[in-house]
């Protein structure tokens, strides 16, 4: 890694410290939610409510894991909850069709990354923000489920197809679907913690300019993260159908906001250039026994998606009020005052 690649990149001793601080923050939120879980209803600490509430997440987590290298490298992508939908309906509509469910599933994936592919290629060489292509494309995979499902339920699957779903691991609370995760966050917390290609990530996220002035691919490293989204929002697909033993064509509707929050709960900083897989996880687990305290208290649907919704606001607050405090921290210390007329980070000149 060239000289400039590395400046882009956090020092090691301050970016691990950053960590612990925010992964000790969410190791304590969750500990608190255990002990609140256990005050408001003896079944939380049950074997079937672990494997319910993990379930309830799997498909939220799966998604969020390439979605934090792409906020990562300071883009985003809006079509995942769409991608989900259209996954689900296209492997309904092959097994209708008369294609056995298991070549079904590796045609869905290509058609999800294909989507992905889609995605990059309109933002990284059209030059189109990333905000603005996948809100188009979230309309777009919607419509394409609509189309190939219309109003049809598809809700006679194999059995092991609808076991894999929403069963579990014989003689144990763990839902099959954890053991994806697992796996799945082993390999994005190996790649981007422990290889050139998080450094490049990471180096994107802090400077694209750069990162490519250093020999960095930006743009076919971009392209490759939309494209990989696009094929693990698609496996979530399959895996809420499975879960829910139904293909619908509004399956995944509002799972966006519920994985930028767990991105951003995490500790990935929405301008890019900083995050951590672990802190991504720890924040998906959190979110789910949030949620299912809750659902146990008798807490309304309406009332989970507001907490949720508050979640995201002071996940994004927090980080930056911190920020903000260090700047004025560091001026008082080195006894500098910002130049009259001048405005700080987040101040504005009246």
């Amino acid at each position: 890694m060239t000289t400039s690649v590395a400046a882009a990149v956090p020092s090691g001793r301050f970016r691990m410290a950053a960590i612990a601080r925010w992964e000790t923050l969410l190791v304590l939120l969750l500990a608190g939610l255990v002990v609140e879980g256990t005050r408001v209803s003896p079944y939380f600490l049950t074997g079937q409510n672990f494997a319910n509430l993990v379930s309830a997440v799997m498909e939220i987590a799966i998604i969020a894991l390439p979605m934090t290298l792409i906020v990562i490298t300071a883009d985003i992508d809006l079509s995942v909850e769409s991608m989900v939908g259209m996954a689900g309906a296209i492997l309904g509509w092959l097994m209708v069709a008369g294609l056995p469910v298991p070549i079904g599933i590796p045609v869905v994936l290509l058609i999800g990354a294909l989507g992905g592919l889609l995605n990059g290629v309109l933002v990284t060489r059209a030059g189109i923000p990333a905000l603005v292509v996948t809100l188009g494309t979230l309309a777009l995979f919607r419509g394409v489920a609509n189309i190939v499902l219309g109003p049809t339920v598809i809700s006679v699957w194999p059995d092991w197809f609808t076991e894999f779903g929403f069963g579990t691991i014989a003689g144990s609370p763990i839902p099959y679907t954890l053991v994806v995760f697992a796996v799945l966050g082993v390999i994005f917390w190996a790649v981007t913690h422990a290889t050139w290609i998080g450094r490049q990530v990471f180096a994107i996220g802090k400077n694209k300019d750069a990162a490519r002035y250093s020999g960095v691919r930006v743009q076919r490293i971009r392209t490759w993260l939309f494209v990989l989204c696009g094929l693990i929002s698609a496996l979530a697909g399959i895996l809420l159908a499975a879960r829910f033993s139904s293909a619908r064509n509004d399956n995944g509707t509002g799972m966006t906001l519920t994985v930028v929050t767990v991105v951003v709960l995490g500790g990935v900083d929405i301008n890019g250039g900083k995050g951590t897989i672990p802190g991504v996880i720890l924040a998906a687990f959190t979110l789910a026994v949030l949620q299912n305290v809750l659902r146990l208290a008798g807490v309304s649907g309406e009332y989970q998606g507001i907490a949720v919704g508050l979640l995201l606001i002071v996940s994004v607050t927090v980080p930056y009020l911190a920020r903000q405090s260090r700047v004025l921290i560091d001026r008082v210390r080195d006894g500098r005052r910002p130049p009259a007329g001048s405005a700080a980070p987040g101040e504005v000149v009246s």
